[in-house]
């Protein structure tokens, strides 16, 4: 048996954990400076405000936009975990209101050297989160780069970040095309939900919608699904300064109330998503063993 067939039996092996664990809804965008993080982050609140556990997963590795917009510094990343004999415990840390978080940290560029049972480890250790999650919201990079794409490609449910602006349409457009051609992306199952942020009016987020479906639809033959739109509030740009989320900071504000709307409507659509498609342990398998097997 050859490197490729062993992953795909580890894969394989980890699927079978459970086949109706926890959500992952995974949050991408084709550029920076959109609001991904915001949406990211926001979400989880008003999931955990409906009851849910909710951890976010934070894969924009590098980076640390959701511990610096929650205003909490992680003592221990995913690096930690794997590298340092660290526990998933121990690199988990709690945000405002109970909303948990994973930092992936700097140290994540190591992953593509792991050999097998590294990887196993890994895959085994990350399906600890089916027993402390309902919800896992993963918030990659900006981008088409092959990190976001492996994330992309493995999770069942994707909100897309969208904003008016002619470039975030245009990378958002360039995300998706790379996405139809990427090994591993079932557009059959594979839902996506595009959310506009930063819109003047309903007309201006449905505009948005209606163009970038398209041109999709006719050259790609992927379906998106409006999810919802957040207003350009200046009380999110407040809240960042204050390094809170706006739902906690102005939770009055236009922008909070669009959060709990679109929130609502991904509880609602939860039935939508089949068993076979939830599952922790699935999704990372998939995620950390795609790039070794097409290596």
């Amino acid at each position: 048996m050859d490197q490729a067939e062993k992953l795909r039996a580890i894969i394989k092996r980890q699927n079978r954990i459970n086949s109706s664990g926890a959500r992952i809804i995974t949050v991408t965008s084709g550029k920076g400076g959109v609001g991904k993080s915001n949406v990211s982050i926001n979400l989880a609140l008003q999931f955990r405000r409906q009851g849910k556990r909710v951890i976010i997963f934070d894969a924009d590795f590098g980076l640390a936009n959701i511990e610096v917009m929650f205003g909490v510094i992680p003592e221990y990343t995913l690096a930690d975990l794997m590298f340092k004999g660290k526990e998933l415990k121990d690199i988990i840390t709690e945000g405002p209101e109970g909303v948990m978080f994973v930092s992936g940290g700097s140290g994540i560029a190591r992953l593509v050297n792991l050999d097998n049972e590294q990887i196993k480890r890994l895959v085994y250790k990350l399906s600890e989160l089916e027993n402390m999650a309902d919800v896992v919201i993963i918030d990659t990079g900006a981008g088409i780069s092959p990190s976001v794409l492996e994330f992309v490609a493995a999770s069942p449910e994707v909100l897309l970040v969208t904003t008016p602006e002619p470039t975030s349409i245009t990378d958002s457009y360039a995300l998706l095309k790379a996405l139809a051609m990427y090994d591993g992306f079932d557009r059959e199952t594979n839902k996506i939900m595009v959310v506009a942020n930063r819109v003047s009016s309903a007309s201006e987020s449905n505009n948005i919608f209606e163009k970038l479906s398209a041109v999709v639809n006719r050259f790609l033959d992927v379906r998106l699904n409006f999810i919802g739109a957040v207003p350009y509030d200046t009380a999110i740009t407040k809240a960042v300064m204050k390094q809170k989320p706006v739902t906690i900071a102005y939770p009055s504000s236009g922008a909070a109330k669009a959060f709990s709307l679109i929130s609502t409507r991904l509880i609602n659509n939860e039935t939508a998503v089949p068993n076979h498609k939830k599952g922790v342990a699935g999704f990372f398998g998939k995620v950390f063993g795609a790039r070794h097997i097409q290596k």
